[in-house]
């Protein structure tokens, strides 16, 4: 028969390292997403005026021959890009995605803080569940935001 796991040891160190693991992972998720959104609101401006500006200089017959061809192909092929861009905006929401992402390092470094600055109360199983609460309650959020749909536990059909 196969060796089953040990459960683990949940002591200070480990809380601490969950908490250090989780606070890295929103951090870096934060950067990403940040420059996510600045890259999606660039490219939003850049391409929205370029279609401004290309669509009204094709409108006042300024080019001709080969260049008004290619101009009259660009123009709508710009406007697609910029479609699908804002499209993607849209479904990934990178700029809440980057804020929620800020506020929930922000908090677990808080509440790291407080577990450490309080080690006479520490109660690492309570630790544990509030850890996870956080988490949850963000990796709810971030479903409701994105997938514009709720979580629902067997507990909340439940009436």
């Amino acid at each position: 028969m196969a060796d089953l796991e040990q459960p683990k040891v949940v002591d200070e160190s480990y809380v601490l390292k969950l908490y250090q693991d989780k606070i890295d992972y929103y951090w870096s998720a934060s950067r990403t997403n940040k420059a996510s959104y600045k890259r999606y609101r660039t490219w939003t401006i850049v391409l929205g005026a370029g279609v401004a500006l290309i669509s009204s200089l094709a409108a006042g017959n300024l080019f001709e021959g080969k260049l008004g061809t290619f101009v009259s192909i660009l123009t709508p092929v710009m406007a697609a890009t910029l479609t699908v861009i804002n499209g993607l905006g849209q479904n990934f929401h990178w700029g809440a995605t980057w804020r929620d992402m800020v506020v929930n390092a922000t908090r677990l470094e808080m509440e790291r803080d407080r577990f450490l600055a309080t080690p006479q109360t520490r109660d690492c199983p309570q630790e544990l569940a509030n850890l996870n609460g956080i988490i949850l309650e963000e990796t709810k959020n971030f479903f409701q935001r994105v997938l514009d749909s709720e979580v629902k536990t067997k507990d909340q059909g439940a009436g």
